[in-house]
């Protein structure tokens, strides 16, 4: 038994951007969501998709926007886009999918949540995301990625072929390069090179020596990037400390809870007729109810 975990807000971007525009008859843009419940009725359709959960931003700012001000927000998001958000759960919902909405916590940190809770009472989690701040969970063996745009999985082996860290190094990896999805910018003179050499060796930012005579690693201008974490260490801690994921987020369910058992055949042909989703409307593979 394999548990998915979706990124419901990935999953809506990415719906938006990729997917055609569609009108419902009274109006309103719902390209994105018609996108969304395309896709996971295409999972559920699958062997062996027993148990999904999935999480959405119902507010894009959460508490690491108390933290840091400078944190990612709504700015910039395309405000048709926004409001297909409270609609793609409702969708989920309808297709019978475990819904998790966060509003204090981020999708990401609902996710950790979930595949560390159950992880061992299950074959394998799949986290259906491709954002980097998930690598971090990689590194138990139960746990993978699966990026649904490029049909690749990533387990503990990619995330160190791709980033050249462990994923327990991912959170300090990100805090010394930035992360510009998340909005902060990591330190001045940190890239991707000399972060991934100098934590392949140290692991974590509080293990690197802050003199460069100290150092035991082949990476070029020491002396110019211990100057930048001596000055700006807070720094350095903060953006770690935002780029971790809390595993703690309050969900309230329990593992068969999230047994997917069909769409609510009334409820799913209803919102179907709502938004004008003709073509969907006979798609799920099982129906419930």
């Amino acid at each position: 038994m394999r548990l998915y975990l979706i990124d419901g807000t990935y999953e809506l971007f990415r719906s938006y951007f990729g997917a055609p525009k569609r009108r419902t008859t009274d109006g309103r843009e719902a390209g994105a969501v018609h996108g969304i419940v395309a896709s996971t009725l295409r999972l559920l359709a699958e062997d062996g998709v027993t148990h999904v959960a999935a999480a959405f931003d119902s507010v894009i700012e959460s508490f690491r926007n108390e933290i840091y001000p400078f944190y990612k927000t709504g700015a910039g998001t395309p405000e048709d886009l926004m409001e297909q958000f409270p609609l793609a759960e409702r969708a989920m919902r309808a297709c019978g999918v475990t819904v998790w909405p966060m509003y204090e916590y981020e999708t990401d940190d609902a996710l950790a949540t979930a595949a560390l809770r159950w992880v061992d009472d299950v074959e394998q989690v799949v986290v259906m995301s491709p954002d980097k701040d998930m690598a971090q969970l990689y590194g138990h063996p139960g746990i993978v990625g699966y990026n649904v745009r490029t049909r690749r999985f990533m387990d503990a082996e990619g995330v160190e072929a791709k980033f050249g860290v462990p994923p327990e190094s991912i959170p300090d990896y990100l805090a010394l390069v930035g992360d510009a999805a998340d909005g902060f910018p990591g330190l001045k003179g940190w890239g991707a090179k000399s972060a991934s050499t100098v934590l392949a060796k140290y692991k974590h930012i509080d293990n690197i020596p802050l003199e460069a005579s100290l150092w035991n690693v082949p990476v070029r201008g020491a002396e110019t990037l211990v100057a930048s974490l001596r000055a700006n260490v807070g720094d350095a801690l903060l953006f770690r400390y935002l780029a971790k994921l809390r595993r703690d987020v309050p969900l309230p369910d329990s593992l068969s809870d999230l047994q997917w058992k069909g769409a609510p055949r009334d409820t799913f042909e209803a919102l179907c007729d709502e938004l004008s989703f003709g073509t969907l409307r006979d798609r799920p593979s099982r129906w419930v109810g």
